[in-house]
């Protein structure tokens, strides 16, 4: 009776329980740690373009190698220094190792002014890569002339008088008289892109029907004069008028004596020339132009160009026009000079 009396009692408390178990409140559960964000990617920070002008990158001055290499070392340093001072801009000069190299130096960024002979520069013009400024100012003029020299004692005949025409000198026969003795003689040029020191010269030997031994190609008007000088290397060679009273050549105090002139041309080529490389900024090529105008424009300015080298007297602003003539000799030489680039 007993059991029959507390079974429901049990199962009552029983049920109370489930339903208090079920009102209790849910066990706390721990909740996640937190987590510092990941740090952001760091942003790529494009690389400060050096200036051109600058110490790190410098403008680059490049010399024809026409002079010796003792002279423009000298003389090139001396002006890159004033128009330096006269730019702010970290100015170098450098020497090529010829003519051909001097063009290619303007067109791959190795040289951002030049001073270019007149063939030199009709080429990296017509290459795209410079653009004339100035033109050097010699004895007064922008033009010159080529000379062929030979030693007193090399038995060719010298057909011109150094005491005519007020002491400048005049020829006393044509071309073709003057140039025929040349004929199976050994020639000493400066360069292959060197206007009065090859292709205007040899051009003007061609065209009186004389035909040359294989030349020696000296590099350098100054190295021909000694070359005739020495005797033993060639039988003749051309420079510009004239080449023998070239400041590098003060030891051979007898030189104008030992090496005459044979035949003169009339000034028919263009003096070197100052060009800039086609690619140079707007603003940097201003600032050149004018520093090197007023360098031209000062007494200390001509001495430096007077030494520099070339044996400049003053700078002539010229555009590509004044070479329009020039080309016209050129392509009568009937040298193709295009193909004298390698």
């Amino acid at each position: 009776m007993l059991k029959n009396r507390l079974f429901p009692v049990l199962s009552l408390l029983m049920a109370v329980a489930l339903i208090l178990g079920a009102c209790a409140p849910a066990a706390a559960t721990q909740a996640p740690a937190a987590t510092e964000p990941p740090p952001p990617e760091p942003t790529a920070v494009p690389p400060t373009e050096v200036p051109l002008g600058s110490a790190e990158k410098p403008i680059i001055m490049a010399l024809a190698p026409s002079a010796t290499t003792q002279e423009l070392v000298a003389g090139g340093e001396a002006i890159a220094a004033k128009l330096t001072e006269l730019t702010g801009y970290t100015i170098t000069t450098t020497i090529p190792t010829s003519y051909a190299a001097l063009i290619e130096a303007m067109g791959s960024g190795n040289a951002h002014i030049g001073w270019l002979p007149p063939l030199a520069y009709v080429l990296a013009s017509q290459k795209g890569y410079a653009d004339v400024v100035y033109v050097a100012i010699r004895s007064g003029s922008d033009y010159y002339g080529a000379q062929f020299l030979a030693h007193v004692d090399s038995g060719l005949t010298s057909y011109f008088d150094p005491a005519a025409n007020d002491g400048k000198g005049a020829n006393t026969a044509d071309a073709a008289t003057a140039l025929a003795q040349f004929d199976k003689k050994k020639p000493c040029w400066t360069d292959p892109l060197s206007a009065s020191g090859y292709v205007i010269p040899s051009g003007i030997v061609a065209s009186t029907g004389a035909k040359t031994s294989s030349p020696a190609f000296v590099i350098g008007h100054p190295t021909v004069v000694r070359a005739l000088y020495s005797k033993g290397i060639c039988d003749f060679g051309a420079t510009y008028i004239d080449a023998r009273t070239s400041s590098s050549l003060k030891d051979l105090a007898d030189v104008s004596e030992k090496v005459v002139v044979i035949w003169r041309t009339d000034p028919i080529i263009p003096n070197d020339n100052v060009s800039v490389a086609m690619d140079l900024p707007d603003d940097v090529r201003a600032k050149i132009v004018e520093a090197l105008g007023a360098l031209a424009a000062s007494e200390e300015g001509i001495t430096l160009l007077k030494n520099g080298g070339y044996d400049i007297s003053g700078l002539s602003a010229r555009d590509d026009t004044f070479y329009d003539q020039f080309r016209v000799y050129l392509e009568a030489s009937g040298i193709d000079v295009t193909t004298l680039v390698k």
